[in-house]
């Protein structure tokens, strides 16, 4: 027993706090590329206003190192784009951002997260806003972003951090940096079955066998999971028993023990980062479409990768997702031939079936271009297709040739130049739009002046759920985050918002 004893002490977190943590590897510096959404903002620098900005100066000490994904230089956002409000309100803020039903809204707030940012404090303030940002990636389903996030920050500067991360890579296979740093560090967990996996990954079973075993005499762990490492690690004691009851709510890795002992749980009805395990050439075609699918339409997965597996062979079956694929297969494939009547035939049918996936916006992100090259539609095809093209970041090109002079694609038309009032409102959704674009812009008063203290990205969230509150019929709303966004210089956010919220709804 005293054997036992000694070996167990060893495996507790004290025993490890004199070795040497794994320094963080840049992540910059690998050799493999991080899956960053295709939906970061190009937007001009976002000034507050014209007049000469007052210096101010802080010591060096008191500011918080800068962290994020995408350079402000390309985002057009402030690097301190936090500054002045208080860190708990802005995580509420993030995680409660409504961008369900608007791919612009979701655009904005993936730029949010992703721009190189200050916190507003240091310490564990910064560490509050970062597991924000961290968090609603996940939630969205942008695991490499998330990823990557928490690893540029280093996941050995805390347990909370590195737990993310672990979690991340877990999803994204990419676990055995992580039991690397968690081998060279224990106290950056205390899960012993994170232990136990991070040990029988390495190959040191004895070590994996040991610290269950020692979990099992202290019940360190609930039964169910104790049960689940026991097969993990035992496969051939339990060959022919019956499979363990399906977990309610796994995490990243109860999911991957899961999946080791040949009990893989369908990640349909699992939270969204869950979809990034199917995307993996472990898993079956369909459950990769499936998957990419869930992801597009948050817009955590490039379109182009999700044409990529629409395309990579033939549908296996008829019906729902198949019917899709096969749908755009034709599609494509009609746009390759040039053939006017091929497109025409085709496109009703591939542009409803996207539609009613959620899926229109990442269509049209990926056949834009071609579409515009297209010659000789019949008229009906051809309005289709340039309404298509008014979804697509080319919209304003789009917007110089209408296919006719009908009032509302006129209206349309001056709305992606941003200049609606010049043409007739065609119902009283285009009028709130149309009042949302008057000049000049302004915010609502209790924005205003959080805006002029500074806290663009307070304001900016609050501008998003203005917006969701407008597409739930507050016209007074619409026109308000309209005009809000235009002040605070996101013009091409308000047109892409705008042009969504009528083409989405009428097809």
């Amino acid at each position: 027993m005293w054997i036992r004893a000694a070996l167990l002490a060893a495996l507790l977190p004290g025993a490890a706090a004199a070795q040497e943590p794994l320094s963080v590897i840049d992540w910059m510096r690998q050799g493999g590329t991080v899956q960053l959404p295709q939906t970061v903002l190009l937007e001009p620098p976002v000034a507050g206003s014209a007049s000469r900005p007052e210096i101010e100066v802080s010591p060096l000490e008191e500011l918080a190192a800068p962290v994020g994904l995408v350079s402000a230089h390309v985002t057009g956002l402030p690097v301190d784009l936090w500054r002045g409000s208080e860190v708990e309100r802005l995580a509420r803020l993030i995680a409660g951002a409504p961008v369900q039903h608007s791919p612009a809204m979701r655009t904005l707030l993936y730029t949010l997260l992703l721009s190189e940012t200050r916190p507003p404090q240091g310490g564990a303030a910064a560490d509050t806003l970062l597991m924000a940002r961290i968090d609603r990636l996940m939630d969205l389903g942008a695991v490499d972003p998330a990823q990557a996030l928490a690893e540029l920050a280093d996941p050995g500067h805390s347990a909370d951090l590195f737990q993310r991360w672990f979690d991340a890579a877990l999803l994204t296979g990419d676990e055995d940096r992580g039991c690397a740093m968690l081998a060279q560090a224990p106290h950056l967990s205390d899960d012993y079955a994170a232990r136990i996996f991070c040990a029988a990954r390495r190959g040191d079973w004895q070590t994996a066998a040991l610290t269950l075993e020692s979990a099992h005499a202290l019940e360190l762990l609930p039964p169910a999971r104790l049960d689940l490492l026991d097969r993990f690690l035992s496969p051939d004691i339990f060959d022919g028993a019956p499979p363990l009851p399906a977990p309610e709510h796994p995490g990243p890795l109860d999911f991957r023990l899961y999946e080791s002992i040949g009990e893989r749980p369908p990640t349909a009805s699992l939270p969204r980062a869950f979809a990034t395990a199917d995307l993996r050439d472990i898993a079956g075609w369909k459950a990769q479409l499936e998957a990419a699918e869930r992801l597009t339409r948050y817009g955590a997965l490039s379109p182009n990768r999700l044409l990529g597996l629409y395309t990579e062979r033939l549908p296996a079956a008829s019906g729902g997702l198949w019917d899709r694929v096969k749908a755009v297969q034709l599609f494509d494939a009609a746009l390759n031939t040039g053939s006017a009547e091929a497109v025409a035939k085709t496109l009703p049918t591939v542009w409803a079936s996207m539609r009613e996936a959620g899926l229109a916006v990442p269509f049209a992100e990926i056949f834009a271009e071609r579409l515009a090259v297209q010659r000789g539609l019949d008229p009906r095809s051809a309005a289709l297709a340039w309404r298509i093209r008014l979804l697509a970041a080319g919209y304003e090109a789009a917007s110089l040739r209408p296919p006719d002079n009908s009032v509302e694609n006129t209206w349309l038309a001056a709305l992606a130049q941003g200049d609606p009032q010049r043409a007739l409102a065609p119902d009283p959704l285009a009028e709130s739009i149309t009042e949302g674009f008057r000049d000049p812009p302004s915010l609502p008063g209790d924005l205003q002046g959080a805006f002029d203290a500074g806290q663009l990205g307070e304001v900016i969230l609050e501008v998003i759920a203005l917006y969701d509150s407008g597409l739930s019929g507050n016209t007074g709303d619409m026109m308000a985050a309209l005009s809000a966004l235009r002040a605070i210089g996101l013009e091409d956010t308000a047109r892409r918002a705008a042009l969504q919220s009528v083409l989405l709804e009428r097809g």
